[in-house]
């Protein structure tokens, strides 16, 4: 690799952190990271330098690119430990840039700034501030008071900054969400929530700014790779998700209907606003064809690693089936990773959808493609089966009529309000809605299997009951 696209071994302790992380892609081993590239912000305090790495992990199959932000201080940060990554010799320490609060104000600068990065520290990658076009210089955050990273999230780490505005009063508090795991090309989450903006849509959280960064491609020395590093919107606190909602009610025995109807509504008037503000086209039968030789695919590589599904060929294929022969709706940009966990309930405001990044193991640029819609409300039915799922599996005595029955009515109620607010019925559309909510459980199957064992039931039993049910209903 050429100076330009180096290829430097990074230090042994930063591959063991990296293997402890949860954004880390291959779980039970450590990589192998070598620097491509990196870029640095400017720091305001004294004694630290923030410097973010684009790793290669050389190991890796598919040699998966990190981005990985820290932090070098000179002396320790006070209640750091949490991000403490190393302690160095001369007694200075490295830290996860993000638990930082030095990087978490030097990067929300960067973005307001419209700043650039080279600078003479950086090699093989540069970095550009942009902010969303049209945003209201007023209402820029004049200073972070205090950050904090979210917990919990699985490929990314998003970073809340609470804010002041320039005479001191709380701002807008802003969520800086930073992508692990680097692509190039567009990012949906990016340009998918910024389009929504556009198109003044209230279903979506407003976009603050980006930071785009531009990278030598590891394979071919000379190649100029650009892609999303980070995103920036506004963050919209007390606002509990739909998963935490619906599993309280569920577990509780009350009505979620209501909301899951409002919920229904808020989804199709994205989707409406999707497909005004960004390109569509026609279902082909060359499209439909290559959209069921994935599942089909996805099909045979879940058998292969959750063997309880190997039996269930002609029943899984029996679904697929009836779905090449239904009518296909036209394409569209969509969420692509739609459940529960995606909306959040703003006071005042309803249903709020975030995190249009798509499904996190499939490729880039599968999900920055035109895409059916009922993948969107399938994945939604399935987060409300999910529900029930996990609910019956907490349970002592494993009670499942109350909380199927609980499942089934916002199951309607969803479908109800999607068909009010398009103006579209949904009758008639069960063979594709089958078959996407029976591929998303097959997805969900490997999930669990990789990440939470103990969760595997409740999608084995979404995939038999789906499978076997159309099935049983073909002459």
């Amino acid at each position: 690799m050429t100076d330009n696209g180096r290829a430097i071994p990074l230090p042994d302790y930063l591959n063991r952190w990296v293997a402890t992380q949860r954004w880390f892609a291959d779980k039970g081993r450590v990589p192998r990271l070598v620097s491509i590239g990196s870029w640095v912000l400017p720091s305001e305090e004294v004694g630290v330098d923030i410097r973010t790495e684009l790793a290669l992990d050389d190991a890796a199959p598919g040699r998966t690119l990190y981005q990985v932000p820290l932090t070098h201080r000179a002396t320790p940060l006070p209640g750091g430990e949490q991000a403490l990554i190393v302690t160095l010799a001369d007694g200075s320490a490295v830290y996860d840039g993000t638990d930082d609060p030095a990087y978490a104000r030097a990067l929300l600068g960067f973005i307001l700034g419209q700043a650039f990065s080279p600078t003479p520290g950086d090699i093989g990658a540069r970095a550009r501030g942009e902010l969303r076009p049209g945003a209201d210089p007023a209402e820029r955050p004049a200073r972070v008071l205090t950050s904090r990273v979210l917990r919990g999230e699985q490929s990314n780490t998003s970073i809340i900054l609470d804010c002041v505005d320039a005479a001191g009063h709380p701002a807008r508090p802003v969520i800086c969400k930073v992508f692990r795991m680097l692509h190039p090309g567009e990012n949906p989450d990016v340009s998918v929530q910024s389009a929504l903006a556009r198109a003044g849509s209230h279903y979506v959280p407003e976009p603050v700014g980006c930071v785009v960064g531009e990278w030598t491609a590891p394979e071919r020395p000379g190649t100029i790779l650009t892609g999303h590093l980070v995103f920036a919107q506004e963050f919209l606190p007390d606002a509990p998700d739909a998963w935490r909602a619906a599993l309280a009610s569920a577990a509780a025995g009350t009505d979620f209907s209501e909301q899951a109807r409002a919920l229904g509504e808020a989804t199709a008037a994205v989707h409406a606003d999707l497909a005004a503000v960004m390109p569509t086209h026609d279902a082909t039968p060359a499209v439909i064809g290559a959209e069921l030789q994935r599942m089909r695919e996805r099909y045979r590589s879940v058998a292969a690693e959750v063997p309880a599904l190997t039996g269930y060929h002609s029943a899984v294929e029996a679904v697929f089936a009836r779905a090449e022969t239904a009518h296909w709706p036209r394409l569209q940009r969509i969420h692509g990773d739609f459940h529960l966990g995606q909306a959040l309930e703003v006071p005042g405001r309803g249903w709020v959808l975030v995190d249009f990044e798509g499904e996190p193991l499939r490729p880039l640029l599968d999900r920055t493609q035109p895409d059916v819609p009922l993948k969107d409300i399938a994945g939604m039915l399935r987060s409300f089966s999910y529900v029930a799922g996990t609910v019956e599996q907490s349970s002592p005595d494993h009670r499942t009529a109350p909380v199927e029955a609980w499942a089934a009515a916002c199951r309607q109620a969803f479908l109800d309000g999607y068909a009010a607010r398009s103006g579209q019925s949904l009758a008639g559309q069960e063979p594709l809605l089958d078959a996407f909510e029976l591929d998303k459980a097959l997805y969900e199957a490997v999930y669990e299997t990789r990440n939470r064992p103990s969760w595997l039931p409740i999608p084995l039993a979404a995939i038999r009951g789906l499978a076997l049910e159309v099935s049983a209903g073909l002459p």
